[in-house]
């Protein structure tokens, strides 16, 4: 088959249901497990979207996720002129990836999550506050969903939360497929900018926050270079408020379309854990996927890839698989829905998850008790979706109560 023939791939979800990551007549183009699929770039890959085998490739050291490697599947043609990947370890592999990961484990470990955890409750109970002052009716996202993670990463990375706009603008732009190639470029180099400026105050007047410890513990023994500090930054910055706010948005909806969970979550907080689990699977935000490419020859799910080739893996659909999650289109926050694959899996797992859980829970709890009688502000149906974003969401959310 022709490339142009193919499937024209990240699909969408239908703009009537953000709860479906693929419509019908996607849906109705793959015919198995591994499929080739078009890009918008030209290109093609092998789209994998069954659970089994997107957990075997993305623990096998046969794939690289260095995107840099001719053929690897891009989703928008890379920026234009010379550009530095320092420090942005989810795209480099082995011993490289590990060093720099490794740096980063411990802040991240549950024991210290359960640390932060008042910081979370006052970052949650403030963005609460901001939205009862705005409304009713109000927009959910503006003033909890987003402002909730971005004041917790804020605080733990040491980046003033008074320039929110500044980088949540620019990193909406580094995480939409149909970018401008100019824009991009501008944007990148803007945050790195940004944040060179705060690692060079953090290396003039020491402090305890992570930038600032990295800076003392890392980068004055030689062990981590100020470029690489500004990728990990940049990556713990974006991923640290974009993911959580999105999964907070499209939680508030889904709970809202189901009163029954919501009075229960209300009334148990026992079961928020469960739930959170089963928000992660059904939502998985990341509908894009996760990109590799075959390093040897490979048996994926009956088929073989070969050196060389493309490769995706597709985990919103990998976590509707009947044959893990009975009813996997269902959403049931009574499942035991563990085994998601929501921050993907193998070495390049989520690193921040126990802090995503732990913002999850602590917000939509501390949300239903504040606002028992939050309901929809708006037709659902027509909710604008950031259909484009490697992180879907919604882009706005009106409520009232």
């Amino acid at each position: 088959m022709l490339t142009e023939d193919l499937p024209l791939f990240p699909f969408r979800s239908p703009g009537d249901n953000p709860f479906t990551p693929v419509t019908g007549t996607d849906l109705r183009h793959l015919d198995g497990p591994v499929t080739r699929v078009r890009l918008p770039t030209g290109g093609w890959t092998w789209l994998v979207t069954r659970h089994a085998d997107v957990k075997q490739l993305l623990r096998s050291d046969a794939f690289s996720a260095d995107m840099s490697s001719p053929n690897f599947p891009l989703l928008r043609p890379a920026p234009n002129g010379p550009r530095n990947r320092s420090g942005g370890f989810i795209r480099m592999d082995g011993d490289e990836h590990l060093r720099l990961r490794r740096m980063l484990t411990a802040e991240f470990m549950i024991k210290n999550i359960r640390r932060i955890e008042p910081l979370i409750t006052d970052a949650v109970g403030s963005s609460l506050d901001a939205l009862a002052a705005a409304g009713p009716p109000a927009d959910l996202v503006e003033h909890f969903a987003l402002p909730v993670p971005s004041l917790v990463i804020c605080h733990l990375l040491g980046v003033p939360y008074a320039d929110h706009a500044f980088f949540q603008q620019r990193s909406a732009i580094l995480l939409d497929q149909s970018a401008d190639p100019l824009k991009l470029r501008d944007a990148i180099g803007e945050l790195r900018g940004y944040l060179a400026d705060l690692i060079e105050a953090r290396r003039q007047q020491p402090a305890e926050d992570l930038i600032g410890r990295l800076v003392t513990e890392r980068v004055a023994t030689g062990e981590l270079d100020a470029e690489e500090l500004i990728g990990m930054s940049l990556l713990l910055l974006i991923a640290g408020h974009e993911t959580t706010a999105n999964m907070i948005g499209l939680s508030t909806l889904l709970l809202l379309q189901h009163p029954e969970h919501l009075a229960a979550l209300r009334d148990d907080e026992d079961l928020a854990d469960g739930m959170v689990e089963e928000l992660l699977r059904y939502l998985t935000i990341v509908r894009t996927g996760l990109p590799r490419l075959a390093r040897r020859d490979v048996d994926v799910g009956g088929h073989t890839v070969r050196a060389g080739e493309p490769v995706t893996a597709l985990l919103s659909l990998a976590n509707r698989d009947d044959d893990v999650f009975a009813g996997g289109d269902d959403f049931d926050p009574y499942r035991q829905a563990q085994q998601h694959l929501a921050f993907g899996f193998g070495v390049h797992q989520c690193i921040g998850q126990p802090l995503a859980r732990a913002e999850l829970r602590i917000a939509l709890v501390r949300l239903v008790r504040r606002f028992p009688g939050l309901a929809l502000a708006a037709d659902p149906a027509k909710l604008p979706q950031r259909d484009t974003s490697i992180v879907f969401g919604l882009a706005e959310l009106p409520v009232t109560w």
